[in-house]
């Protein structure tokens, strides 16, 4: 599941864990010695070409990227980039139509339910090969679900989708059964990568291990990756033997930059292929320049301000030091009623974006959902001052609000120092706040991590990637979601804890009926918007641009106004044919879409920022 976390925020998992974001040293990565997680080991070589032609003519596709990279274990990672890499790197059962995101086989050619639902049988494809030749089977998968089923540390990043499961075996290789406890509603949406079980069951420690450290890595998706530094590249190379074809391009890098002027700087000089998350500025320049092809679509993705709602863990135990003022449902929406949602979307986002109102962004109709007349919180700097005054946040003589110890009543908010969008509407926010008597700091840094894990903020800048089904984005604000003890990590994005909200989640969880499901969904991003924990403000447009003579054709997903960075898939990369190149067919959806194939080099620059829970301003798995 492809979400973003906060531009920077991921999630989760100990803090001796986050190690591959922090960007403290820049690991060598280099493979010694052949071991169980790396039969084939070889010596990790630093990226040494530019463009699409570097020595020896190999045509490579280098993507931009300014997020760091939180883990590369499928059972800890959640942020986009993360979550990127390793849809290209394994396979999951099911996959997203690129057409329209409806669900198509992917390791799974089949499944079917019993009567009662609680039976899901699913088919497994003959023809799939680990990197190392070994056989995909059914073994894998049911091997990948009972560790996450039994091992806590595995079930970091996607154990909401396994917490239902009650048993699972593979009476064949081409067999999986799953026993489910209640009916599931994701059966068959689950984005989890299957892994090679005679490579993972050599793991000692699921909770630590990073699977950073040796090369290649084995995998059963259309790219396998053979490199990775902290904060500079993440390298693949096209896997040959990839069931669907073999991608076109001879490599695909991920490569960091901290900020993105250098990036669309290296797109103009040619040293990079593809640059996504352009302010309207550089957007604008770019559609002038030759060569260059600026794609502007409606997201995946939601930007919402969040706060503290009391950072606490499942065992009851309160941490962090998020001002109290903001346990007042009053103050909360106060602050929400001050901000000018209309002005961010016109002045910051410069209209590549769309109002905020619930949380599922409107790409996704069947559950997007918008406050009644009535309900909602518009923006009325007199309700504003209305409601600090009946909170009992009263003005004094010098114009500033009194909090209940008698201080001047003021707020900090967590911002993504690579994130313009953060700072512009943090300066707003300064300025609106101010007028009803209230101070705000902005703290833009480049780890909004490390205080957001340990509760020392009092709001953020917030976002999530919305996948096709939206159990995942809602399970991160159930009580479930919190860590287990003030030291650990949880899967929460913003320590929220409803009962009426994790009622009505377990409630879609186990519909099968479509419609009844969105309805209740709605319901769900009803209590969300009225506890008012959350301040959905845009959806953002996806706005990227390529190289026409690098790049020859890239699909976008959906095929219609659709993103190319951040899919529900590997559909970008995998499609992409080189400028030089003639295009050939392969089927890419379920109804036999016509699209080339990719065999890249992905540089994934690996930030400094830490992990964060699953959030993702980075959409989402950032």
């Amino acid at each position: 599941m492809d979400r973003r976390v906060p531009t920077g925020t991921i999630q989760h998992r100990s803090r001796t864990r986050l190690l591959l974001a922090t960007g403290a040293a820049a690991f060598a990565l280099v493979a010694a010695a052949a071991t169980p997680l790396n039969p084939a080991p070889q010596q990790a070589q630093a990226a040494t070409t530019k463009g699409d032609a570097p020595s020896g003519g190999k045509k490579v596709l280098t993507v931009a990227v300014n997020q760091s990279i939180d883990s590369l274990s499928p059972f800890l990672a959640t942020r986009l980039g993360s979550t990127t890499a390793l849809r290209l790197m394994y396979d999951y059962l099911t996959n997203y139509d690129v057409k329209d995101g409806h669900t198509i086989p992917g390791l799974a050619t089949a499944w079917k339910t019993s009567p009662d639902k609680l039976t899901w049988t699913f088919t497994i494809r003959k023809n799939s090969k680990w990197s190392d030749g070994r056989q995909a089977t059914a073994d894998d998968a049911a091997w990948t679900f009972n560790k996450m089923m039994t091992d806590e540390g595995a079930a970091t990043a996607n154990g909401n989708f396994t917490a239902n499961f009650k048993k699972v075996t593979a009476p064949d290789p081409q067999t999986l059964v799953v026993q489910l406890k209640k009916p599931q509603a994701t059966m068959t949406a689950l984005d989890v990568p299957i892994v090679p079980k005679h490579v993972w069951e050599q793991v000692k420690d699921f909770s630590k291990f990073n699977n950073d450290k040796q090369f290649p890595i084995v995998g059963d998706g259309p790219f396998i990756l053979t490199d990775y530094k902290v904060d500079q590249y993440l390298k693949f190379k096209p896997n040959k033997t990839f069931w669907r074809g073999t991608p076109k391009f001879d490599e695909l890098d991920f490569k960091f930059y901290k900020d993105n002027d250098s990036a669309v700087a290296a797109l103009e000089k040619g040293e990079v292929s593809f640059v996504q998350g352009l302010t309207p500025a550089q957007a604008a320049a770019l559609r002038t320049e030759k060569n260059i092809k600026v794609n502007d679509a409606p997201g995946r993705r939601f930007y919402a301000l969040a706060t503290n709602p009391g950072a606490k863990a499942k065992n009851g135990k309160k941490f962090g030091n998020g001002n109290p003022a903001l346990l007042d449902p009053k103050v909360r929406k106060a602050l929400f009623a001050a901000t000018d949602t209309k002005t961010i979307i016109d002045k910051v986002f410069q209209g590549h974006a769309a109002q905020g109102e619930g949380y599922i962004p409107p790409r996704f109709s069947d559950y997007f959902w918008k406050p009644a007349a009535d309900q909602k919180v518009s923006y009325d700097p007199a309700k504003a001052a209305s409601l600090l005054d009946e909170a009992g946040y009263r003005k004094n003589s010098a114009g500033k609000r009194l909090g209940k110890d008698g201080k001047p009543l003021s707020f900090r908010i967590l911002c993504h120092a690579t994130d313009p969008n953060d700072k512009a509407i943090g300066k707003y926010m300064k300025e609106w706040w101010g007028k009803l008597g209230i101070g705000l700091t902005v703290d833009c840094l480049d780890n909004v991590s490390d205080p957001w894990l340990a509760g020392n903020y009092d709001l953020a800048f917030d976002g999530y990637s919305v996948n096709p089904d939206p159990d995942y984005v809602l399970s991160i604000h159930t009580c479930a979601a919190l860590p287990a003890t003030p030291k650990d990590t949880g899967a929460t994005d913003n320590f929220i804890c409803d009962k009426k909200f994790d009622e009505l989640y377990a409630q879609q969880g186990a519909e099968y009926d479509p419609a009844k499901r969105a309805d209740l969904v709605k319901q769900m991003e009803s209590r969300l918007y009225d506890t008012g924990y959350m301040n959905v403000m845009a959806y953002p447009n996806a706005v990227e641009a390529y190289r026409t003579d690098q790049i020859k054709s890239i699909e976008t997903m959906p095929e219609a106004a659709g993103n190319i960075w951040g899919q529900d898939g590997y559909w970008s990369w995998w499609s992409a044919v080189p400028a030089s190149s003639s295009t050939a067919t392969s089927s890419g959806s379920s109804t036999g879409l016509i699209i080339g194939i990719v065999a890249a080099v992905i540089v994934i620059g690996l930030g400094g920022f830490v992990a964060l829970r699953r959030r993702s301003t980075a959409e989402d798995r950032e």
